[in-house]
């Protein structure tokens, strides 16, 4: 069957190679003229051929003229190794196919050539396609376009690149009627919603499920030392990891955050002895510096790379055969795609080890194990589409030229993510379009749209789309400046740095980037210049990253394990860890909240394990202790990670009951928010992405604190006069789902009703110990700060029965 849907020559050519067609990719050429359909198949199980063998059987034909495929990721890196994967049976079929790819790092020569002559099949990413429908010559270009492949789509839906993308798709549905969608993923945790969101609403999606192949061999690491009760970077593992780096030919190495990467990739050449060859990858490196690395690791010329989510998607680097993750995954989901790394091959397992961090992050490991021998993935339910990127679609379909409003609402409500936008609520973001809102209507530079006398929307000034072409994207560009060596030393690049970080560095401060010591020598022209210093104890460079949360399926599961009483899978440490807080107090478990409470140090204490997720549970601390001092408690401080808040303070909680009243806390937080600094931070992000502040100008780039201090001007001023702003309402729908988490800490809040069980000790609890270590992490200065820690440590963990 596969032989008859393939041209002759392809066929001929896959026999060549001795390869044959899977079941997946065979039903994908059955299925090539379903108008949209969902592909899950495993890393390594040749997805991405299944998503194009029809095209190449329809372009083999050689009636085509134009444009006839785009490919869409979410890596840059991705669309060119795809290009270079595809071009193999498309040359060696002599197919007489062009493929080209189109992304932020093609010269605008070619784009400008591509506009003009466009290739059969075109690679490129969510930004890159939006910048393109943005032109007049829009309809031209996509008039014969044909079918659209969506790679990785699982990754991009979880973000707004996805909503941004979907815009963009329902866009090319109007400019090339019939044009079919195929999304490809390997990790899916709700099929008919990712399918739902990817589908042209109302129309159905098929889901074709391709055979998962073995289960992956993953278990946890063994080492001589237990890992420390608090922290992170699993330094205590540095011989056992080198000792599975020896034993294997390529060996990936994921750490959460790049600040983590690097200071894992320091501390591990200080013990490589061997002078294995180990590479680091992350995002904020220099471009070229990654680039070396990728050609490394493609050639087999590298032993092990220290990287970070930049390697997570499905890109073929070379022979890898085993997978490290340092640290609690905090997502199953994420955990089963840096899995699938390792032997990328169908029906071959993936091999990987995880390396916990702390004692606590023992049991998470051992909870994910679990959720991922049970193909339990987990992943939060997606909102409707958020109303700054639709503000983005709005100019940019501005940008292509006139429109009709009830013709855009019709093209908006046929994205997934937005099928069930009201009208009144589009015709907000349309008018926010044209005025800018009611508190800046009298303001020519926020009017930038007009509405002609037969009912079409135009822009006002149409030279105003360049502008915003320049700030096409949601991808938010963090406060950075180059790194170079000094211009006395060649000048070359490093890589990048927060604002904030370089702000705080005085000429002789060392730091770590892309695994090298180096001692700030000054700034030049917004250019951060160092040198080579031999230090040993560098000052670390915060990067900018997401710090992941615990997701709430699997908090959940850490709850079950701990009740359910078995912990003989655990190392013994740990263990007994969890046997002396059954003994001495109780265990957390689910459905209900434990609070203990106990003196130490001359202040009373309570510790609350909510197991919400990091971000909620220091909302949490803010709110309680603010409903705290209210309640004449006179709280002192908290601290907070993935599974409790710690909190201490003059008078101890005695009932609780009235303190965790949602209605309660959901006031305190309003009033909280109203002046915080974490929503004017999510203003900037989302006026950013809905064009209220433009970053990028023609032979002008605004830096972060222009951009922040415009962005406060604006805040401050909606806020006072027009607090019913379309952007004050969208920053904090996005401040709840986000930084806050709220949205989580009311579901579990709602989840344990009045289930509160406060438990009175008289001495400081095995389960809470651990926080107290976060309490301490405070910079001290000078040579004794890790002596200081770990007798800190030792006297804590002594008191607590765990010595």
């Amino acid at each position: 069957m596969a032989h008859t849907l393939l041209p002759p020559s392809l066929s001929d050519w896959f026999d060549a190679q001795g390869w044959a067609l899977h079941p997946h990719q065979i039903a994908m050429l059955e299925r090539a003229n379903d108008v949209s359909t969902l592909l899950i198949a495993p890393t390594g199980g040749g997805k991405t051929l299944a998503g194009f063998l029809p095209s190449l059987a329809e372009l083999s034909q050689g009636a085509h003229a134009g444009l006839h495929t785009i490919y869409i990721s979410p890596l840059k890196a991705l669309a060119a190794d795809i290009r270079r994967n595809l071009l193999r049976p498309i040359e060696g079929a002599a197919l007489g196919i062009r493929v080209e790819d189109r992304t932020g790092d093609t010269s605008a020569t070619q784009k400008r050539r591509q506009r003009v002559d466009p290739p059969h099949i075109l690679l490129t990413t969510p930004e890159s396609l939006a910048l393109m429908i943005s032109y007049e010559d829009a309809p031209r270009l996509f008039a014969g376009l044909r079918r659209v492949i969506i790679d990785e789509a699982h990754a991009l839906a979880e973000a707004k690149r996805g909503d941004q993308l979907m815009l963009a798709l329902s866009r090319l549905e109007s400019l090339a009627p019939g044009l079919r969608r195929v999304a490809l993923s390997a990790t899916v945790e709700d099929p008919e919603g990712l399918a739902a969101y990817v589908a042209p609403h109302p129309l159905p999606c098929a889901i074709l499920r391709a055979d998962p192949g073995p289960d992956p061999d993953i278990q946890m690491l063994e080492t001589a030392s237990a890992p420390p009760w608090s922290g992170g970077g699993a330094a205590y593992a540095i011989p056992e990891i080198i000792e599975q780096i020896q034993r294997h030919k390529t060996t990936l190495i994921f750490h959460n955050t790049r600040a983590q990467a690097e200071i894992f990739f320091h501390n591990i050449w200080l013990q490589n002895v061997d002078d294995l060859p180990i590479g680091i990858h992350h995002g904020s490196l220099d471009r070229a510096a990654r680039e070396r690395v990728e050609a490394a690791m493609v050639a087999g010329h590298l032993r092990a790379i220290v990287c970070t989510g930049s390697l997570d998607l499905g890109i073929d680097w070379g022979d890898v055969d085993l997978v490290l993750q340092i640290g609690a995954p905090k997502n199953v989901k994420r955990l089963v795609q840096r899995i699938g790394r390792a032997n990328h091959r169908y029906n071959a397992p993936s091999k990987a080890l995880l390396v916990p961090a702390n004692r606590w992050e023992v049991v998470e490991c051992h909870a994910a194990l679990e959720a991922v021998r049970a193909h339990d993935l987990d992943g939060e339910p997606r909102g409707p589409g958020p109303l700054d990127v639709l503000c983005q679609h709005i100019l940019i379909r501005a940008c292509a030229g006139p429109f009709d409003p009830e013709a855009l609402y019709r093209e908006v409500c046929a994205a997934g993510p937005y099928a069930t936008l009201s009208r009144e609520t589009f015709d907000a973001c349309l008018d926010f379009c044209a005025t800018g809102g009611y508190a800046l209507r009298a303001y020519d530079r926020w009017k930038r749209l007009l509405q002609r006398p037969d009912g079409q929307w135009q822009l006002r000034d149409p030279r105003s789309a360049k502008a915003i072409r320049m700030n096409i994207g949601t991808i938010q560009d963090t406060d950075t400046l180059k790194v170079r060596f000094a211009r006395n030393r060649g000048g070359a690049p490093l890589g990048e740095i927060e604002e904030s970080f370089a702000a705080s560095l005085s000429p002789g401060d060392t730091f770590l980037i892309g695994g090298q010591i180096v001692r700030f020598e000054g700034l030049r022209e917004m250019v951060v210049e160092v040198s080579r210093d031999a230090a040993r104890k560098p000052k670390v460079a915060t990067f900018n990253g997401t710090k992941f949360a615990t997701s709430t399926q699997l908090a959940q599961r850490i709850l079950r394990y701990l009740e359910a009483g078995d912990w003989s899978a655990l190392p013994d440490h740990t263990a007994d860890w969890l046997r002396l807080q059954a003994e001495v107090s109780r265990l957390p478990s689910p459905g209900r909240l434990l609070i203990e409470s106990f003196p130490w140090d001359g202040l009373a204490h309570s510790c609350i394990y909510g197991f919400a997720g990091r971000n909620a549970q220091q909302t949490l601390g803010l709110l309680l202790t603010k409903q705290m001092e209210d309640a004449g408690l006179d709280p002192l401080g908290f601290v907070a990670n993935d599974y409790a808040t710690l909190i201490w303070g003059l008078k101890p909680i005695t009932h609780p009951g009235p303190l965790f009243d949602l209605t309660t806390m959901a006031q305190g937080l309003e009033t909280w928010l109203a002046g915080n600094a974490v929503m004017k931070r999510t203003f900037r992000a989302s006026a950013t992405i809905a064009g209220l502040i433009e970053r990028n100008h023609p032979g002008l780039r605004k830096s972060g604190r222009q951009a922040t201090f415009s962005s406060d001007i604006l805040y401050d001023t909606l806020h006072k006069y027009d607090p019913d702003h379309l952007m004050l309402q969208i920053t904090h729908t996005e401040a709840m789902r986000g930084l806050i988490d709220f949205d989580r800490l009311r579901d579990m809040l709602t989840r344990i009703g009045a289930r509160i069980d406060l438990v009175r000790l008289d001495r400081l609890p095995p389960l809470a110990a651990p926080l107290f270590l976060e309490v301490g992490r405070v910079p001290v200065v000078g040579a004794a700060r890790e002596r200081l820690m770990a007798d800190e440590a030792e006297r804590l963990m002594r008191e607590a029965g765990l010595a």
